[in-house]
């Protein structure tokens, strides 16, 4: 076979499983995932044994290149050719040939510029040996100017729509000029004539500039995701699937209340370490951190919602403390870079938890939990307490939210239906309205 660096490819689907064809010599491939996401890109290869390999990045256009050693191409590795979705933020696609002997390159088109992370994971729960490759974009966006831009952004469309219904009813009645604008309903402003170039906006004027500063930021954490699949339920139901499902509605919920604006750990199906997840949320200054989750028990009979807020002392009961160190297994799972230089640092500071947070926490998790009893069984009448990592902002009132036992098959069949969900959704909602209600976050007060 003649030595290639280049081959051609397309584009396919995410994810690709083929069976373990045995070579003579070296390691089998089990599977290759590929979890796009606007955060970031990662690919997986998992493998009988571990692989080595090394990486380089390329210009002009931008490629990562990658040489795994112990390799021969073979069938099933071909079929990575082209196995990227079209609408994946940084891949273009992957090309694959035999660079030397016993030495695969996989050639992987970049639609942008990134700072490739490359490490090896052990093996663990159903995975076998993991060669991982995360694409991050070399600047990351801010992510609280984001949030304010797709406010203004969906506030410009609203008036957009009020002004064009005014216009409609205006036409209809035949009014002479048009009636006043509801109050503190923005109008946009009409369109310049043909061939004029319309003013650039106005700068934002101190009442806006404090309706910013006083926008009630909430930090919605779908459990898991990606390579960690959570909890699986008696037919098959995944947990990161259906807490992303309630997740993305409670953001549509809150995003309709004015004053208020969701934010998303993850909004697809990738994996977010457990302290990037609360780094996120103070990346936003939240004014709440919520994550969701549907947990699994030993036996089949466990069922009912929990409210969980940080205990500085130990777990309340048995249970809360085995669910916390379940869930704080997810790094493990889900795969973390450990020679990250910040992580150390990340985790130090997610130890200062104080006293006052907790309080705070407690009362949200009591508001959110009387409003889930209305909705189905509660598995804890209280708010339990234990050592979850994602509760440990110092500065966010924060809850992790069990919605049911997803091991149980009735509640299985309850968090795959549309009308429950709802229902879930609204339920969370109206503790998280109810708690600040009476309890008004604090201004901001810097600048956006």
């Amino acid at each position: 076979m003649r030595r290639r660096h280049l081959l051609t490819g397309g584009l396919g689907t995410v994810v690709l499983s083929f069976g373990p064809a045995q070579l003579a010599w070296g390691s089998a491939i089990v599977a290759v995932r590929v979890w796009p996401a606007a955060d970031y890109t990662r690919v997986t290869i998992e493998s009988d044994q571990a692989l080595a390999a090394t990486h380089f990045m390329a210009d002009n256009p931008y490629r990562l290149v990658v040489d795994i050693e112990n390799l021969e191409l073979s069938p099933a590795l071909r079929e990575l050719v082209g196995k990227v979705r079209p609408d994946d933020p940084f891949i273009a696609g992957v090309r694959v040939g035999q660079n030397q002997p016993r030495v695969v390159r996989l050639v992987i088109d970049l639609k942008q510029a990134v700072k490739p992370q490359q490490f090896a994971l052990t093996p663990v729960a159903a995975y076998q040996h993991r060669l991982v490759f995360d694409m991050y974009p070399t600047e990351a966006p801010d992510p609280l100017l984001g949030l304010i831009r797709d406010k203004d952004t969906a506030e410009r469309e609203a008036a957009k729509e009020v002004q064009d219904a005014l216009g409609e009813f205006i036409g209809r009645v035949d009014k002479p000029f048009p009636p006043a604008p509801p109050p503190n309903v923005a109008v946009a402003p009409a369109s310049p004539p043909p061939g004029m170039t319309p003013a650039p906006p106005p700068p934002p004027t101190a009442a806006q500039k404090d309706r910013i500063n006083r926008l009630i930021v909430v930090a919605i954490d779908p459990g898991h995701g990606g390579e960690d699949p959570g909890a699986i339920g008696p037919s098959g139901l995944k947990e990161k699937d259906v807490v992303l499902q309630v997740a993305l509605q409670l953001r549509d919920r809150l995003n309709a209340k004015p004053g208020m604006r969701a934010m998303l750990t993850r909004d697809a199906d990738f994996f977010v370490p457990l302290h990037e997840r609360v780094a996120k949320a103070r990346r936003v200054q939240a004014d709440l951190f919520v994550s969701i989750h549907a947990d699994a028990f030993f036996t089949p009979e466990a069922r009912g919602a929990s409210v969980f807020a940080l205990s500085q002392n130990g777990a309340t009961s048995s249970a809360a403390r085995w669910m916390a160190q379940k869930e704080n297994a997810a790094d493990v799972v889900g795969g973390v870079n450990a020679a990250t230089k910040d992580t150390q640092v990340l985790r130090a500071l997610l130890d200062m938890s104080t006293t006052a947070q907790i309080k705070d926490s407690l009362r949200v998790g009591h508001e959110v939990l009387s409003r889930i009893g209305t909705v189905g069984r509660l598995h804890k009448a209280k708010v339990e307490q234990a050592g979850f990592a994602v509760l440990k902002a110092p500065d966010i009132p924060s809850i992790l939210v069990e919605t049911a036992f997803i091991s149980n098959p009735d509640e299985e069949d309850k968090l795959r239906d549309p009308d429950y969900q709802q229902r879930l959704v609204q339920a969370l909602f109206s503790g998280i309205e109810r708690y600040f209600a009476k309890n008004p976050p604090l201004s901001r007060n810097r600048a956006t």
